[in-house]
């Protein structure tokens, strides 16, 4: 099965659980260069669907301070690309199961090579990619090479996002869409923002992939707000904020505790809410929306 196989069917599996899928995001490198491959086997026994682990980069401009701060840290512990293919490598070497997707922005992609890149991150282990600064209209080669790899190169659309960017978007996706929930930077938020209820009903009109909100989703209440419409919900401020505050020895334990607490039922879907439906198409790899 290849990757954005796999990262369909483990969000689809949760919601055969009747749960919400949960994304946790780690930034490689942080708090130390080795927390992730500490952390990650606890979250994977938790039950997150899909791990993100976000790649270092000097101008994280959708992330706010939070994220900014781990992947400053980071990169002055020498992290990079490379650094997180290894990772995903030891990951593997471990048996971790779950699909990985790397998370960043293209310059670091374009100084490894796009190409290089997705042939590195297949035989890492890596199932796909979101790339924040990569618009549709610029991406069809390195999403060509990913492809070619079985890579998801999963798009970002957000509340501002026009019906045509959506369906277009839809198009080439693989593994999931990721509805951004609000326009700003990536942050723990006391709210959740509007809106992003209509964003994913009007996604469903051209995928049948699942959907995972993320950007300012930190507490159990914020996934039970997006549990009747999305399938999965991406945690990562928030989760670097326990990761800071917790003893190393202790940071494990902690993250696998707040991912348990976000865990919510959410209301089994029988209907077809996309143009396929859902039943049998995460196993339908070479008819999805190209």
């Amino acid at each position: 099965m290849n990757g954005w196989a796999r990262i369909e069917e483990a969000l689809r599996a949760a919601g055969v659980r009747g749960e919400v899928g949960i994304i946790p995001f780690l930034t490689v490198g942080y708090p130390e260069r080795d927390t992730v491959e500490a952390v990650v086997p606890a979250l994977a026994k938790a039950g997150s669907a899909v791990v993100e682990l976000g790649v270092p980069f000097s101008d994280p401009m959708a992330d706010g301070t939070t994220i900014q701060r781990a992947s400053f840290s980071a990169l002055q512990r020498g992290v990079t690309l490379g650094r997180c293919l290894e990772t995903v490598t030891r990951l593997r070497a471990a048996q971790i199961p779950v699909p990985v997707v790397l998370m960043g922005y293209y310059n670091p992609i374009v100084a490894y090579g796009p190409e290089r890149t997705a042939a590195d991150a297949a035989a890492a282990g890596v199932d796909g990619f979101i790339v924040a600064d990569l618009p549709a209209e610029e991406a069809a080669p390195f999403q060509s090479y990913c492809e070619a790899r079985g890579l998801a190169l999963v798009p970002l659309l957000a509340p501002t996002s026009t019906e045509e960017r959506i369906a277009a978007a839809c198009r080439s996706a693989r593994g999931f869409i990721y509805c951004v929930s609000l326009t700003g930077v990536t942050g723990a938020r006391d709210q959740m923002a509007p809106g992003v209820a209509k964003l994913v009903s009007t996604v469903r009109k051209y995928t049948a992939l699942p959907v995972a909100v993320g950007f300012g989703i930190s507490r159990r209440q914020h996934v039970e707000a997006i549990a009747p419409y999305a399938d999965a919900a991406v945690v990562g401020s928030a989760l670097i904020q326990v990761l800071e505050q917790a003893p190393k020895d202790e940071r494990s334990t902690r993250a696998a505790a707040f991912l348990l607490g976000l865990k919510v039922p959410r209301p089994r879907q029988d209907g077809p809410p996309g143009p396929r439906g859902r039943a049998g198409a995460a196993h339908d790899a070479d008819t999805h929306h190209r």
